[in-house]
């Protein structure tokens, strides 16, 4: 199974995708796919830390994959339960790997295959992907495709999802 939880910064998303994942895997192993490189900046290490804690009693085996997110199945053993947080993540790590920046398209289409072998080798998959399309619109031109990149696969994954939430304040609507 295939859930995609969708919401804003901060939203709850995080949290909502933890319980979805900890019910449907309940006495079975479940892994934590984090996406993010972290580096030095510390508004990034609070959120990891935050993160971490929010989760530690709840039995997640963390695989860090920030590209390539379909090289995760690897480190997966039986019961192959995971949540992907968060896309918006990797979209970004994909585009600007190798500092360089990666065509619109190309970008989409490893996100795109790389999440599609995730979830064909996993028993069930929960995705966390972020709302970042309302908070103006005076980008540069990379931001813009970036986000153009991002919309797409969360398009892709709204398609690919057998459940998909969206989550406003803290609360999850069912929208698929």
């Amino acid at each position: 199974m295939l859930t995609l939880v969708y919401g804003g910064s901060a939203s709850g998303k995080s949290q909502i995708a933890e319980d979805i994942i900890c019910k449907i895997s309940e006495g079975k192993n479940k892994y934590y796919i984090a996406t993010m490189k972290v580096g030095d900046d510390e508004e990034n290490i609070e959120r990891v830390e935050k993160h971490r804690n929010q989760r530690k009693d709840k039995g997640f085996v963390t695989i860090e994959c920030p590209h390539d997110i379909e090289n995760a199945i690897k480190e997966m053993t039986s019961d192959k339960n995971a949540l992907l947080e968060c896309v918006s993540n990797l979209v970004a790590n994909e585009m600007f790997f190798g500092g360089e920046i990666k065509e619109m398209e190309d970008t989409v289409n490893k996100v795109k295959d790389g999440i599609k072998t995730l979830a064909e080798n996993s028993d069930n998959l929960v995705i966390v992907t972020n709302n970042v399309f309302e908070s103006g619109s005076d980008y540069d031109p990379t931001t813009l495709s970036y986000m153009e990149a991002l919309g797409r696969v969360n398009r892709e994954l709204f398609n690919m999802a057998d459940e998909v939430y969206e989550v406003v304040v803290g609360i999850s609507m069912r929208i698929k």
